[in-house]
């Protein structure tokens, strides 16, 4: 979340930028600098209070001595007026810190001044693109076609077993999506990331400090009996890893990577989008999460996106580059570039990652923070990105490198299947 100082420093570029994401600032900001005043005002009273109490303390003691009776009542019953005083002002400061909690909650971060303007995901603009966009011949077919022909995965089984949205791999299909997935682990750690293996769920101070609660719970598996979320992304619990951690300036930068299962409830999404990988409630993936310096974060960025654009090309995929505009920015990043690769058989772009900064949004909520030069806190910045989300991929390299022959498998991924193609 946004830190109290910046909103009250700040406060008209504050509202200003956040209109950016179609957010209405200005009252909430109102409430927020009102309820600092009243949380301010009770704790100089209560630190004048405690002074005075002080005073007439150490005062009773030589009335007292002096025989001054009459004094010493009146010192006396006057702590106790105070004392009890206290005891109101107490409620009315940590009332103010409760609801001063609440508020920042509700702020969004700040969008990068590069953000573009924009309703949705047709404002989105490309910033680059490459790769080749097969033509394919007259028999093609889409990936839940090829996944059934080649008896690679079984939607209907999934169902059966759990419900939508959780397929069940066989054979050359378990064998491409662990490919992958070694794949992506090793091309992160040849680039320098650190392999983790998190748990798959994580209570709910790691679903805050992310920012994944409270505004992405109805997204979220949610386990009642033990008050555990199933994770959306191992973002969350690579992320908390750090949560009450002060770095040294010679940790950063930091680079994780970690493979995971996902589960997302994925509430509301229905029609075409849905059919076969497109959409799922249980997918594996490779994510990649970096913590730095301010001064670096955006540096760190661009060294991600040029990394998950490594992967794509060396998939032999047609790639494109999105930089998300305002309206389709999440609630906490403050710049985010999407990767797609085209889908030929359903002539469409499907996203695979999301590559993102969020400034010192995620580091203030997990007290994530740094030592300076001279050794005094300061908050990190945190990044992370999809290195990749499998599911589209493997629907884009299915449908893309279908022949008469069988299914093509990329270079690259030819030491990690063990085979050159699926069928014939």
């Amino acid at each position: 979340m946004l830190t109290l100082k910046v909103i009250i420093e700040n406060k008209d570029e504050v509202v200003r930028r956040l209109a950016k994401k179609h957010f209405d600032a200005k009252e909430l900001v109102d409430r927020i600098i009102e309820t600092d005043r009243a949380r301010r005002e009770a704790q100089q009273q209560l630190d004048a209070n405690l002074s005075e109490v002080n005073r007439l303390s150490k005062g009773i003691g030589n009335l007292v001595k002096e025989g001054r009776k009459a004094e010493v009542d009146e010192a006396r019953l006057r702590v106790a007026e105070i004392k009890e005083a206290n005891k109101a002002l107490n409620e009315t400061k940590e009332a103010s810190e409760r609801q001063m909690s609440e508020l920042l909650m509700l702020i969004p971060n700040l969008p990068h001044e590069s953000v573009p303007e924009g309703n949705g995901a047709t404002d989105n603009i490309v910033e680059k693109q490459g790769g080749v966009i097969p033509v394919l011949g007259a028999g093609a077919v889409p990936h839940w076609d090829l996944a059934k022909k080649y008896d690679l995965i079984d939607f209907e089984l999934g169902v059966k077993i759990t419900g939508a949205g959780f397929p069940v791999y066989k054979g050359y299909g378990c064998r491409l999506q662990r490919a992958l997935i070694n794949f992506f682990l090793d091309n992160a750690r040849e680039a320098g990331y650190m392999e983790i293996q998190p748990p798959y769920v994580v209570n709910a101070d790691s679903g805050f400090g992310t920012g994944n609660l409270p505004d992405k719970e109805g997204q979220m598996y949610y386990v009642a009996q033990d008050n555990l979320y199933l994770i959306p992304t191992a973002e969350i619990p690579v992320t908390n890893i750090y949560r009450d951690v002060i770095l040294n300036d010679s940790d950063l930068p930091v680079k994780n990577a970690a493979y995971s299962a996902c589960f997302r409830r994925e509430a509301g999404s229905y029609g075409k989008d849905v059919r076969g990988l497109n959409r799922l409630h249980q997918f594996d993936k490779v994510e990649i999460v970096r913590i730095d310096k301010p001064e670096r974060s955006y540096a760190s960025l661009q060294e991600m996106v040029d990394y998950v654009q490594s992967l794509v090309e060396k998939l032999e995929l047609p790639w494109r580059i999105l930089r998300l505009c305002g309206g389709d920015i999440s609630f906490t990043s403050a710049l985010t570039f999407d990767f797609e690769v085209y889908s030929a058989a359903q002539q469409r772009w499907l996203e695979v990652s999301s590559v993102s900064n969020f400034e010192s949004y995620q580091a203030n909520r997990l007290k994530c923070r740094y030592r300076d030069e001279n050794k005094r806190p300061q908050l990190c910045h945190t990044l992370n990105g999809s290195a990749l989300a499998l599911p589209r991929i493997v629907a884009a390299l299915l449908e893309n490198n279908q022949t008469p022959e069988g299914i093509l498998i990329p270079q690259a991924l030819i030491p990690y299947t063990g085979f050159d193609r699926i069928g014939v």
